[in-house]
């Protein structure tokens, strides 16, 4: 029985609040974008499911928790409308389904660096599952030392008319990656500080996100060693090389016009 019902939309009030304040020749077409972020939230919530799923056999099977936390999100609809703005589309429901992908999302923390792989291959090995893009930018960081992987899946929400498949952004990354995305996130959107400063700051973080990175395979080498044989039976991370961008992050963050 479901006792509590968090964040959901009352559609028929909206629609008469919308048709009231801005008349009933646009609400249709918002009707339609509500019902779309519904079916968004419903495929998060898909999503979260199967990795809750996953993380129980893993710790039943090897003793070991691959995830550390889920943290899910709804893109706000005035991102939505930047984003579409910023990629000159038409402010239709056809446009938002056939080019936004990220507006439910779920993030992923996972506790070693393998263990990103292990979700990744796990969940789009599932029949139901569609892998739509992937940008892994573990393997390749971004100048500014961003690491994560990036998936965009599509998976069935079932409603009473039948199934239907609907996107959901996917970001993977350690603990550590996850620490550090926030404080550069922090950096670069909502801090007063000089850019000079700001410049000083992202290049130093530059260099911190090759120690955390560093660190936290050293971990993983002696966790591996205590564990169970098959604990990282995906372990496929291995860029060999150090992130080697020490002035990039000042040139960035100048462009940014801080």
């Amino acid at each position: 029985m479901i006792l509590e019902r968090n964040n959901m939309f009352n559609i028929r009030q909206i629609n008469d609040d919308l048709e009231r304040v801005i008349g009933p020749e646009h609400v249709t077409e918002l009707r339609n974008l509500m019902r779309y972020y519904r079916l968004c939230q419903s495929a998060v919530n898909e999503v979260g499911t199967k990795l809750e799923n996953l993380d129980g056999e893993y710790e039943n099977e090897y003793n070991h928790n691959p995830i550390h936390h889920m943290e899910q999100r709804m893109k706000s609809v005035d991102s939505l409308f930047n984003k579409m703005k910023k990629k000159h589309l038409p402010k239709t429901i056809a446009a938002v389904e056939n080019n936004i992908f990220d507006i439910g999302g779920i993030r992923v923390i996972t506790n070693y660096i393998s263990d990103v792989y292990t979700i990744k291959e796990n969940l789009i090995s599932q029949d139901d599952v569609t892998l739509l893009k992937v940008k892994d930018y573990i393997r390749d960081p971004k100048p500014s030392g961003y690491r994560s992987l990036h998936l965009v899946v599509k998976v069935p929400v079932f409603l009473s008319t039948g199934p239907v498949e609907t996107p959901v952004e996917i970001q993977i990354r350690t603990v550590g990656m996850d620490m550090w995305a926030s404080l550069e996130h922090k950096l670069r959107y909502k801090t007063n500080v000089p850019s000079a400063k700001v410049a000083d700051f992202a290049d130093r973080l530059v260099d911190d996100a090759n120690t955390i990175y560093k660190v936290e395979q050293n971990l993983q080498t002696i966790y591996r060693e205590l564990s169970e044989p098959g604990v990282f039976k995906n372990e496929e991370y291995v860029p060999r090389y150090p992130l080697l961008w020490r002035s990039v992050g000042a040139r960035l963050f100048r462009q940014l016009s801080f």
